[in-house]
């Protein structure tokens, strides 16, 4: 064991790559006939265990200070205008899409109470499916209440919009009837990425127009989404909502989106999005050019306001 140890130098932990089933077979060599069982039980004894990889070392590269530095700025420029937001009462929403899930008697990870077992599919082939579903979620921090949209065709920046949309025009309005400005705060890629020209485009067109709101926009950084409130307020809750359930038809998938709830008081509504998008959807220069966009001088990639025409 001496060549094949590592050990944590301020807590002791140690951890070996050899399998508890060749240890006890190189024992068994020097004449000690032992299970492997037995060398798991004694290696806990001696301050081992078993131990995964854990992603924590940021890369050193060229400009990696400069990039650090970047995303604190960056995160410090998104708290000060939620707090400027809040202040005002002006809306903040968080957007994103959750990981699509096939629709189908197919394992869903998890375990959950059960008087007998729960048999599956032993394959989950996206042919075998009976549809595919895109959760878009909006997630308002101020009130914790989300708001989920089930798509059945593609996670574009048509569908995005539109869910956002569908949220202003339901819930939004009503909450805040006195709103003139909106911040949204998204990921840096996906439907919502800030270099999709679709994406300005719709936002501006079909939301900013439409309701005649400022829209101001703040992307996370890239590696950064799982700071986007909506991951860890919204997503996760919805997760842990329906591990262990297989995902068998529409119905049961809304069912535990909208029973989703936390004793902080999170409650999440969700709508069904039949319509069919696009995919590659391209955007004219001239439709870019009517756009009314305001970039920020700090990251003005990550950080705009879109405007409507007067």
């Amino acid at each position: 064991m001496k060549y094949e140890t590592a050990g944590d130098p301020m807590t002791g932990l140690k951890w070996t790559r050899k399998a508890t089933r060749k240890i006890a077979d190189e024992l068994k060599r020097e004449g000690l006939m032992v299970s492997d069982k037995w060398v798991g039980c004694m290696l806990k004894e001696l301050g081992y265990s078993l131990q995964a990889n854990r992603k924590r070392i940021a890369l050193s590269g060229n400009g990696s200070l400069q990039r650090r530095a970047e995303r604190d700025l960056q995160f410090r420029h998104i708290c000060r205008l939620r707090e400027h937001f809040a202040r005002k009462q002006e809306p903040t929403i968080s957007v994103d899409t959750k990981k699509k899930e096939l629709i189908g008697n197919f394992k869903n990870p998890g375990r959950v109470w059960r008087d007998q077992t729960c048999d599956v599919a032993d394959h989950d082939f996206p042919s075998y499916a009976s549809a595919k579903i895109i959760p878009h979620g909006i997630y308002d921090p101020i009130v914790n209440k989300g708001a989920v949209s089930i798509g059945l065709s593609h996670d574009t920046a048509a569908f995005a919009v539109d869910s956002i949309c569908d949220w202003w025009t339901t819930y939004g309005s009503q909450r805040y009837p006195q709103a003139r400005r909106i911040l949204i705060l998204a990921d840096h890629g996906g439907s919502n990425s800030p270099s999709n020209a679709a994406w300005l485009y719709h936002l501006w067109h079909d939301f900013c127009q439409r309701y005649r709101l400022k829209v101001t926009v703040c992307h996370y950084p890239a590696g950064a989404s799982k700071w986007n409130p909506i991951e860890h307020r919204l997503f996760s809750e919805i997760s842990k909502n329906w591990a262990g359930v297989p995902l068998i038809n529409l119905q049961t998938a809304l069912k535990y989106i909208r029973t989703t709830k936390t004793e902080t008081g999170l409650k999440v509504t969700a709508t069904l999005n039949r319509k069919h998008y696009l995919l590659k959807e391209h955007v004219s220069d001239e439709l870019q050019a009517q756009v009314l966009i305001k970039r920020y001088h700090l990251f003005p990639k990550l950080n705009y306001t879109l405007s409507p025409a007067i």
